[in-house]
């Protein structure tokens, strides 16, 4: 007898949708996905993510599956005028934030292949493609949404075959795309930048084996502005901007794919032709993330151009903040009250993305020959003298106001992650300590200055309490050692004692001194609004629900996220 009872419904299979199962399965809550696709969508779109999304992979169980299909980038991500001057360098060769390569290209099939793999390995994770969400009914309690199974036509269009579902969730998260069904549902306004523009994406396969130095680059020419980026491994990926005068018809042509690839040296001789299509790039958020029990991510609430490549990013970022607010909240460890701060966190950091990418097009976007020129004499003098450089707002990993513990520079920052020893175990600080809330000092073991209704607190939360140092501690006394000095640089340099690390990586709060540590700690426990603890059957069936009665089908197709990079 198929299950109509969930913790959590998902509409939208892309990314994000898959990567808020996950988490939220592996989490132990019992979540149904939704997608009108009966298989995954099988051409490229999204290319490209950072160091950041790299330990997310890692905290869905999946690091090692994703590094086989990833090309890190070596080198330079560069902009250069029609003359081959370098308008713009930005050095992606380096290591990030998060101890990954900074940025990273891949192929999204593939990537999508290996999370609906993890998805479906779940117990507690139904997965249900060629289901089309039809209608939502929302009520104090719960959510009801009602689905109804269809396949492709022959024009690629979704036909329905008849069969209708309604399933019960406690919350629905929609990560529907651009065209979101759950954002109508919700009557949620969309701001708009205006910035829209039109291009030809080409993806290909190359026949030879090479090594494209660099690899990754705009070409600022206005006679026809072009993108050149990896695909990821063995792919290759040309983006033409479409010219005033110019129909998407005659551009969306596989004869002129070729002719504009042909000054490139790709021929039919020498590489396959995967996909063209014309997409139009925007600058848009909705201005609400919930109602209620309704919530919102990914391309359902908001989209940017693909200059930065933060689409994709900014979409798992919106996951990884939802779902560890919602495994406090269904099994009561904090009030519902905090979900509101996903939308005042995320929406600052997505808003900080969107400017970033506009100011990045704006640069690019130019077919006026003598616009084109002012422009390059602005940044080429601006490469000799950083002082005249334009303002491009390169975005800090922050937050916006929520869960966070204001009054320090580094709250609502990334958390850095480095090699440490730990035990018998050496390698990134996740994969030998583990996941999850976490409190780091150099100075000290946390438990020697927290009480017993603290510790009692942070091990209701599953949080590690550890002391990071540079020297070798005793066997077995809980000490990570700093291999790299990457901690003992951080702390210092913030000048804090303590620092509490959210489950998504960002920092809480700091503690100047240990003793201010347990003021800290209170101060969190104090802001998840702690509830009475549920009864014995919700506990039961919101914490460590049962595997799920029907078997996800196997075969798969998800609307992917329309952000391309």
């Amino acid at each position: 007898m198929r299950n109509n009872e969930f913790d959590v419904a998902v509409v939208g299979y892309g990314p994000t949708g898959q990567m808020a199962s996950i988490l939220l399965g592996e989490m132990g809550h019992r979540v149904a996905a939704f997608e009108r696709w009966p298989t995954t969508y099988p051409l490229p779109r999204a290319v490209h993510y950072d160091d950041e999304i790299a330990r997310v992979f890692g905290l869905a169980g999946v690091s090692d599956e994703v590094r086989e299909i990833t090309d890190p980038v070596p080198d330079f991500y560069e902009w250069r005028n029609k003359d081959d001057e370098i308008l713009l360098r930005l050095d992606w060769s380096q290591q990030g934030l998060s101890g990954w390569p900074a940025a990273n290209f891949f192929s999204q099939p593939d990537l999508q292949r290996v999370l609906d793999e993890k998805a479906k390995s779940l117990p507690t994770v139904e997965v249900n493609q060629g289901w089309e969400a039809q209608d939502i009914s929302h009520h104090d309690d719960r959510v009801e949404l009602t689905v109804r199974k269809g396949h492709p036509g022959r024009g690629g269009e979704w036909m329905p075959e008849g069969e209708t579902r309604t399933v019960r969730a406690r919350y629905l998260v929609g990560a529907d795309g651009a065209n979101s069904l759950v954002r109508r549902h919700m009557g949620a306004p969309v701001a708009d930048l205006g910035f829209d523009f039109d291009w030809l994406i080409l993806d290909v396969v190359p026949h030879e084996e090479r090594v494209w130095s660099p690899m990754n680059w705009q070409l600022c020419d206005p006679a026809r502005p072009t993108t050149i980026v990896s695909g990821g491994p063995g792919r290759r990926r040309w983006e033409f901007m479409r010219l005033p005068g110019e129909s998407i018809e005659e551009l969306n042509t596989e004869e002129t794919a070729w002719r504009l690839l042909e000054p490139w040296g790709r021929t039919p001789e020498n590489t396959t032709l995967e996909r063209h299509t014309v997409y139009r790039f925007g600058a848009r958020w909705a201005e609400s993330w919930r109602q209620g029990r309704l919530l919102l991510a990914g391309d359902a609430a908001h989209l940017m151009p693909p200059f930065a490549g933060q689409g994709m990013c900014s979409g798992l970022r919106d996951a990884v903040n939802l779902s560890w607010k919602l495994d406090l909240v269904l099994p009561g460890k904090a009030s519902d009250a905090i979900l509101n701060t996903y939308e005042s966190e995320r929406l600052v950091n997505v808003r900080h993305f969107i400017d970033f990418s506009v100011e990045l097009g704006s640069l690019q976007c130019v077919t006026d020959p003598q616009e084109a020129s002012e422009r390059d004499g602005r940044m080429i003098a601006a490469r000799e003298d950083p002082s005249t450089a334009p303002p491009i707002p390169n975005p800090p990993h922050r937050l916006g106001p929520g869960l966070l513990r204001e009054g320090d520079p580094l709250v609502g920052m990334l958390s850095i992650q480095g090699q440490v020893r730990f035990g018998e175990g050496t390698g990134l600080f996740d994969d030998v300590v583990g996941n999850g809330w976490t409190v780091l000092s150099p100075v000290a073991d946390p438990r020697d200055v927290l009480d017993g209704e603290q510790l009692a607190f942070l091990d209701e939360l599953g949080a590690h309490l550890v002391r990071v140092t540079t020297s070798e501690g005793a066997p077995g006394d809980g000490t990570v050692v700093d291999l790299e000095g990457r901690y003992a640089g951080w702390f210092e340099e913030a000048d804090v004692e303590a620092v509490v690390v959210r489950p998504d990586f960002y920092v809480y709060g700091t503690a100047s001194k240990m003793a201010e540590l347990p003021r800290l700690v209170s101060s969190l426990r104090a802001e998840l609004g702690r509830v009475e603890p549920p009864s014995s059957a919700e506990a039961r069936s919101s914490s460590a629900p049962p595997p799920l009665s029907d078997a996800a089908p196997e075969t798969n197709r998800q609307s992917a996220d329309s952000a391309r990079r």
